[in-house]
């Protein structure tokens, strides 16, 4: 069922899932450092609007590696809580911080879309819980398995988005000077020609 309102920083949480090196070094999707660097604006956002985060990894220490660096500076109050299972959802601890959060609405990204996103997703779904897939901050295998693993999830009922709309929806209104300097600074170092026109337009309005 589509939403009847759009967000707001006090509906939803934040869920990340799997942003590690090994599984990125298997991401085919899209490019790398575009995926790692929409995670981080993702995390950014998610700091500006003071949205409940939970991380959580896998096979950090045999085979993924830690949370990506950029990802452990934007979150350093942040613990990923690692678990074994593919699905989220199916354990105990990583599930119990979601529930924690108090939040029915979900937004989740990571690595790799066909298993360690979409599982909790689907999973979430069915358990009455609403879910926005950051689609563009998801890598997969392939684009074809990536596509129709989001296919799959938006068939369930989740919502796709992108980290840009996720944040302008957060903000809704450049007038809303408590988070202006953050979001804006997001968009500039994430949102590609977007950010470059905003740094542009500062400068001629203040030469």
């Amino acid at each position: 069922m589509a939403e009847k309102t759009l967000l707001t920083p006090a509906d939803c949480t934040v869920v990340l899932v799997d942003e590690q090196a090994g599984l990125a070094f298997a991401a085919g999707s899209a490019d790398r450092q575009s995926l790692r660097s929409n995670a981080v604006a993702l995390a950014r956002t998610a700091v500006a609007f003071e949205i409940p985060t939970v991380v959580s990894t896998s096979a950090s220490k045999v085979y993924s590696g830690p949370l990506m660096p950029p990802l452990r500076a934007v979150l350093p109050n942040v613990t990923p809580i690692e678990r074994r299972t593919m699905n989220l959802w199916e354990d105990d601890a990583a599930k119990a911080a979601v529930v924690a959060t108090g939040r029915k609405t979900l937004v989740v990204a990571g690595l790799l879309t066909e298993a360690c996103v979409s599982f909790p997703v689907l999973a979430a779904l069915a358990d009455g819980y609403a879910v926005h897939v950051v689609a563009d901050a998801c890598g997969g295998l392939t684009p074809a398995s990536h596509d129709a693993a989001l296919r799959r999830m938006e068939q369930a009922g989740a919502v796709m988005t992108s980290w840009l709309q996720f944040l302008l929806e957060m903000q809704r209104d450049w007038t809303r000077h408590d988070t202006y300097e953050a979001a804006r600074s997001i968009v500039v170092d994430h949102g590609g020609g977007y950010g470059i026109g905003l740094d542009y337009a500062r400068d001629m309005i203040k030469p």
